[in-house]
């Protein structure tokens, strides 16, 4: 051996030995253990456990268990969860063993710093600040204190998104489409809302009465939603029980002003009224959770014919089974029954404007009559041993509609999804799972039709101290009448980076798709002499939206929010928009004029979003917050003006039906008994429409021209607690009595009033 390798094995061997020798000197201690509710004793699903003075944590699993690693002797640990007080605890640890601790929390309802969790943006519970796409959530209460009849109505409240004829529009993203094709898809506990043959959102059908906050999903999200969630996802949680039963009873009713201009007022001197009720019980039974709710309303309506009645129950039950750690059952119910009519065009700018085309009742009225039923049955078990959490969800959605124009149809769609989640090295959430649907449609309205879809899908959440990361994709296929459709292959990811205390950098990209519907393909029908064509050449529509943002929080005093700056870029390709022009022959009604879906080709939608939420004490008065404002710039990237000039309103390349500037503001503040609420929305004028529009339609071209800045919208209301369980608010919606549109031809309501009684034991 030479003097030189001898020196260096020498050196070399005893550091071998004092490598292997470290991990038994500085063997790690393990603590584990559960967190329940120290009430009902229930787990506490990903409270989270923190060593005190240093950056080591953990969460706890879907069950409250969980396991954390860290330096052997004396620690002092914080236990926390959201609305309870954390507890701190001292504990003695030995270096290389384990120790189990079980520890319960107390609720604290008095807690008044706002710390909202979301589900959507992973499908597992995170804090809002650490999603790494915008989301926005709307609370239950803002809905409560306006009394809102539908969730239409409320999702109207939320920065940057708009509803017209019920399409749900995120940042620009979709423009007009009367009843067929969401671009946005709408879920109720993580189940779709889209009916099976137009697959449109039935805003009214959506239980409002159980709804505990909507949280939305702004941006392409397919990659884990599927079709449809091409700009984003709308989701309502319905409420559980608490610890204590709780019954919610309100009674309402209301009215419409007479519209600035009186010409326009069909109704004489007898108001047009409308009417509801809602009511709630949710209550624990030993291991069963029960909800069940009911609704009534009624309209007059403030247009001619265009009135609505509506009767809804349902109920969920949730059945934890003895025996089976993490084993639950459940079932829900949604079903209703709604009559009314459908107003589609105006006779004209002036006396018309609140009076269908053709006359309500009379033969070829735009002014249509419907029966609808409408039921889901939603059977599910959630089965959760340990780190693993494993799903399966179903739904029946049952859509009946009789009408009087010949087009009775029935709907029956059918979904099933299997999700498994595991939780890997304390700090990476691992989705993965499949879901199948199939659509079955039948009537005058579209002979016989069928669809359906199969997808797998995966997804891992990391949390690397200060830094969120999500990864996944998606496979869908699909099929319509037995046709196949081209196979989507989706991805999407981001960042989510706490870069300073309370400030929040994150970036994120995301696929999108939605498939046609089996109505925008081929059923050909009739609204009075306008006719709507079926397009069996429509091409699946494909996106990807990529953006940048920043959310702070905001902390005064017991008072805390969010306020949030995002840049955002959409892409489209084989766009589908509702066009109108002369899709028929001369020889068919009004020569041919109608609507059609069709690919228009590639589009493009960059834009600036600012945000503000928040809620808490100020002092004595607790102050809530929600608004923002929107800017876009949509365009057509393959824009040719000598062909699609003389198609539209606009000279220059602005996609049609999209507001350039949007603003939403809504403040309430509450002190003692006395509540008081401010809204404002602002709608720039819609620039670009289809020429055939002014063209076809009396009175649309002189009434745009009249408006081209857009409308401002104010509400108010005043709540009082008049004893503890009893409340009565009072409502006013556009205060100013401003006349607007959202789309031609189609006046929103006048100044109206809402009285309210609610009682909540």
């Amino acid at each position: 051996m030479t003097p030189a390798l001898h020196r260096f094995l020498t050196f070399l061997l005893p550091m071998i030995l004092l490598v292997q020798a470290l991990p038994a000197l500085a063997q790690p201690a393990v603590l584990k253990g559960k967190i329940t509710d120290a009430a009902g004793g229930e787990a506490l699903p990903f409270a989270t456990i923190s060593v005190k003075k240093s950056a080591r944590g953990t969460a706890a699993d879907a069950n409250g268990y969980y396991r954390l690693e860290c330096d052997a002797g004396k620690q002092t640990f914080i236990f926390s969860f959201l609305g309870y007080t954390p507890r701190e605890q001292t504990l003695e640890l030995t270096a290389g063993g384990e120790r189990e601790f079980n520890i319960s929390l107390t609720r604290n309802d008095s807690v008044a710093t706002w710390k909202p969790v979301v589900v959507t943006a992973g499908r597992l519970e995170q804090r809002l600040e650490q999603t790494v796409i915008s989301m926005d959530i709307l609370p239950s209460r803002l809905v409560e204190n306006r009394v809102e009849n539908t969730m239409e109505a409320a999702v109207e409240q939320v920065p940057g998104v708009t509803v017209i004829d019920g399409q749900a529009n995120i940042r620009g993203g979709s423009g007009f489409s009367y009843g067929a094709g969401s671009r946005v898809l709408v879920l109720v506990d993580d189940l779709p809302m889209l009916s099976g043959d137009a697959n449109d959102v039935k805003w009214n059908f959506i239980p409002i009465e159980q709804m505990e906050q909507v949280e939305v999903l702004k941006g392409a999200s397919s990659a884990l939603f599927g079709s449809a969630a091409l700009n984003g996802v709308i989701n309502m949680r319905t409420v559980m029980p608490g610890d204590k039963p709780q019954t919610t009873l309100s009674v309402y009713s209301g009215l419409y002003d007479s519209p600035e201009d009186e010409r326009k007022k069909w109704w004489g001197s007898r108001s047009q009224m409308t009417s509801g009720v809602n009511f709630s019980h949710r209550r624990k039974i030993r291991n069963l959770s029960l909800v069940a709710g009911a609704h009534y309303f009624n309209d007059e309506g403030y247009r001619d014919g265009e009135t609505e009645t509506r009767y809804r129950a349902n109920a969920h039950l949730r059945y934890k089974v003895n025996g089976i750690q993490g084993l639950t059952l459940g079932l829900a119910a949604n079903t209703q029954k709604s009559e009314g009519g459908n107003f589609l065009l105006w006779q004209n700018d002036t006396s018309g404007a609140l009076l269908p085309l053709g006359g309500a009742g009379q033969p070829g009225s735009t002014m249509s009559e419907y029966t609808s039923l409408r039921t889901t049955i939603d059977p599910y078990i959630i089965y959760s041993p340990g780190r693993w959490v494993h799903k399966i969800r179903t739904r029946y959605f049952f859509t009946g509609n009789k009408n009087n124009t010949s087009q009775n149809s029935d709907s029956r769609f059918y979904y099933a999804e299997y999700l498994v989640q595991h939780r890997l090295l304390e700090k990476i959430n691992v989705s993965a799972g499949t879901s199948v649907s199939h659509s079955d449609v039948s009537g005058e309205l579209y002979n016989k039709q069928e669809a359906g879809n199969y997808a797998v899908y995966a997804q891992a959440d990391g949390h690397f101290g200060k830094l969120n990361a999500s990864l996944g994709g998606r496979m869908e296929s699909g099929r319509i009448s037995g046709k196949k459709l081209d196979p989507q292959y989706l991805f999407r990811s981001g960042l989510n980076h706490e870069t300073w205390k309370g400030g929040y950098l994150r970036a994120s990209f995301g696929q999108g798709f939605r498939f046609p519907s089996i109505a925008e393909k081929y059923v050909r029908t009739r609204v009075g002499q306008l006719v709507i064509y079926p397009n069996d050449s429509l091409d699946t529509e494909k996106g990807w939206t990529a953006e940048i943002g920043l959310k702070q929080v905001v902390q005064i005093r017991s008072w805390r929010g969010f306020a949030d700056l995002c840049y955002f870029h959409q892409e489209f390709s084989n766009m589908m928009e509702f066009r109108f022009g002369q899709w028929g022959t001369f020889s068919d009604p009004l020569f041919g004029l109608g609507f059609k879906s069709v690919n228009i080709g590639n589009a493009r939608i960059r834009g600036v979003e600012i945000n503000l939420a928040g809620e808490g004490n100020l002092g004595r008065v607790k102050q809530s917050l929600l608004g923002g404002y929107t800017w876009i710039d949509p365009e057509q990237t393959d824009f040719n003006a000598a062909v699609d000039t003389p198609r539209n309103t606009s000279k220059e390349n602005i996609l049609k039906f999209r507001f350039r500037h949007l603003f939403k503001f809504d403040s309430e503040s509450s002190i003692g008994k006395i509540s008081i609420g401010f809204s404002a929305r602002f709608y720039s004028n819609i620039e670009n429409i289809d020429a055939a529009f002014e063209s076809a339609i009396p009175g649309v071209k002189a009434y745009r021209a009249s408006q081209p800045w857009g409308t401002w919208l104010f509400d108010a209301r005043m709540g009082w607690q008049i004893i503890a369980p009893l409340r009565l608010h009072f409502i006013v919606r556009n205060i100013l009595n401003e006349e607007f549109m959202t789309r031609p031809a189609d006046l929103q309501p006048p100044r109206s009033y809402t009285l309210s009684l609610s009682l909540k034991v």
